[in-house]
């Protein structure tokens, strides 16, 4: 399992809904949360390693060595209030980070891991942190919320990543 990285178009895919949690769904959430901390990163989306499945997981805290790993099985935003501004980045938009406009306090319901329904009140990073991964399951990237400016400049610098890449 590889974090897949943009263009790659299953990052614009919608993703599915889980119908069934088995020891399938099990193992992908368990190389996810193997790949998010082995990144450094505090959130992944399913899409990001190319299953389009509706599964997210986040842990805001691992960086202070407390792994508390968090699971949404197919979340729904209930509800979202104020504003806040955050600089985010993206394990599948490297070389990238923008000022995104994010909801502050947001309450979101899904299944954990176990297939129980579970309400989550979320606050500032980690309400930024499940909208990022829940736009992820929408086809959504940190891109399509900046500048036309600043995204074409993104996608011309990736273009030549590429063609250098390939040209050895």
């Amino acid at each position: 399992m590889d974090i897949v990285v943009y263009p790659d178009s299953v990052l614009k895919e919608i993703a599915e809904p889980v119908e069934n949690i088995d020891s399938e769904i099990q193992g992908i959430i368990d190389r996810m949360a193997d790949l998010m901390y082995s990144n450094s990163g505090i959130g992944l989306a399913a899409n990001q390693v190319g299953i389009p499945k509706r599964i997210i997981i986040f842990d805001i805290n691992y960086r202070e060595n407390q792994r508390d790993l968090n699971v949404l099985i197919n979340p729904v935003i209930l509800s979202a209030e104020d504003k806040i501004v955050y600089e985010e980045g993206c394990l599948s938009v490297p070389y990238f980070n923008g000022k995104i406009n994010r909801k502050k306090n947001i309450k979101v319901q899904g299944l954990n891991r176990d297939g129980n329904l579970i309400d989550i009140d979320a606050e500032d990073l980690t309400a930024i942190c499940i909208q990022h991964e829940i736009d992820h399951l929408d086809g959504v990237l940190i891109l399509d919320h900046v500048s036309a400016l600043k995204r074409n400049m993104y996608k011309k610098k990736i273009k030549n990543l590429i063609k250098k890449d390939k040209n050895g």
